[in-house]
């Protein structure tokens, strides 16, 4: 006869060092479970840069009408015609039946809706966060989440919105600021403490498997390999403790601004300095809007605001210069990559997938269908505007772009989200 499992309080933690590390969810302990941690890559250092627009892009002036080579560029599209030749720009692409407008949003980097990603293998985790497990501790920061006007765009396996950094100093001290002797003397001594809480934690966790139900067998063994990576985040962080930080005469103005306007381009400038330095390979950024004035010229009106023009010409203008300021910054970034060398015959552009869309469609409609996506940099066959047109129920999802990004970024996959394969024609 099958023994009922133990009954363990709710609160139940295991327990080591005057520390509680909490358990994984467990039929048999009701216990939530803990972040995956990131693995050790091989490879090219290929980087990664994802910018999602919360509101998205006005479908108007954002595709073109003709598919190919010799396509027209659209309003929002001219301040990249330089570069034409360096992005490739898609159309009908989006994650099957995910509805919900602004609820939705938060799948443009991995096609799952974040209260259904425990029925999927890898749970809602975004396209950046995957190549950032594959980086592991090369680099200081495997990646580094940007929000500008708030919230993240990165999502790891476990569901977890990844906290981003939102103001211009902070990002720049964590690039360049270098740690005072003495707080360095303090973190090595917390790191020594927290693993040898794992150590407890770890004896613990085995004795707990007497006490467990046959189903929270897995479930446990998972978390045991959690333990494992959060002790290599440890020695990560251990390592690169001793490290000194690059060097920069990069500075930001006095005062560092905080208008929208002014802090875009600077925060650009910071990402590319991050991809030059090697302080991280995989970066995201959320451009959501701004809090007070946004310094625009010729903007009076909230962002949100104007994206429900409902075709009022005068929304509509105010709209176009808040998104064509959205290309341009793309447009200088992407100059700036291009300028920067990666080695002696590439440049960083070269090397760096850069995405630039939103996971709305349409946010006058709230729509997440048709989502506005552009693809630069990375080795791949640029130049095209690619059209994919549904046909019933057959549709290429946008994660197909995603297994795209992955494999050239070194990840030997052919799945990713919702994919069914890569997208044809970029290589």
């Amino acid at each position: 006869m099958k023994p009922k499992p133990a009954h363990i309080d709710r609160r139940s933690f295991l327990r080591g060092a005057g520390a509680a590390i909490a358990l994984p969810f467990l039929e048999s302990l009701n216990i939530a479970r803990p972040l995956l941690a990131s693995n050790q890559p091989d490879g090219t250092p290929m980087r990664m840069v994802c910018i999602g627009l919360n509101y998205g892009l006005y479908p108007g002036d954002f595709f073109p009408s003709e598919t190919g080579r010799n396509y027209k560029l659209p309003k929002l599209l001219q301040p990249l015609a330089h570069v034409r030749d360096d992005f490739t720009v898609f159309s009908q692409l989006d994650h099957p039946g995910i509805k919900g407008g602004h609820e939705a949003v938060h799948t443009y980097l991995s096609g799952i809706m974040s209260n259904k990603a425990k029925a999927m293998p890898e749970g809602n985790i975004t396209v950046d966060q995957k190549a950032a497990e594959f980086v592991g501790s090369q680099t200081r920061y495997p990646s580094i989440p940007i929000g500008i006007g708030g919230g993240s765009i990165s999502w790891t396996r476990n569901s977890v919105e990844i906290p981003p950094i939102s103001k211009l100093q902070d990002l720049f001290d964590a690039l360049f600021q270098e740690t005072p002797e003495s707080k360095k003397r303090r973190l090595a001594t917390s790191y020594k403490l927290n693993s040898s809480i794992l150590d407890v934690v770890r004896d613990d966790a085995a004795a707990l498997k007497k006490r467990i139900s046959k189903s929270d067998t897995g479930k446990l063994d998972e978390y045991f390999t959690s333990i494992r990576q959060v002790e290599q985040r440890l020695a990560q962080s251990s390592a690169w403790l001793s490290e000194p930080k690059p060097k920069t005469d990069y500075r930001l103005p006095r005062p560092v601004p905080t208008d929208f306007y002014y802090e875009v381009p600077l925060f650009y400038d910071l990402m590319r300095l991050a991809l030059d330095t090697d302080s991280t390979r995989v970066l995201s950024c959320a451009i959501n809007g701004w809090g007070g004035d946004s310094g625009l010229p010729g903007v009076t009106q909230g962002y949100h605001f104007l994206t429900h023009h409902g075709q009022d010409i005068t929304r509509l203008k105010q709209l176009s210069i808040i998104e064509t300021f959205h290309t341009r910054q793309f447009a200088r970034f992407l100059d700036e990559l291009k300028r920067a060398q990666a080695s002696d015959s590439e440049s960083l552009l070269d090397k760096t997938i850069v995405l630039f869309g939103s996971g709305m469609g349409n946010a006058s409609s709230h729509s997440n269908r048709d989502l506005p996506l552009v693809l630069a940099g990375g080795g791949f066959r640029h130049g095209e505007h690619m059209s994919f047109p549904k046909s019933g129920p057959r549709q290429t999802p946008a994660c197909n772009v995603f297994v795209s990004m992955l494999q050239r970024f070194g990840l030997e996959i052919d799945q990713f989200g919702t994919s069914t394969g890569t997208l044809e024609g970029l290589t």
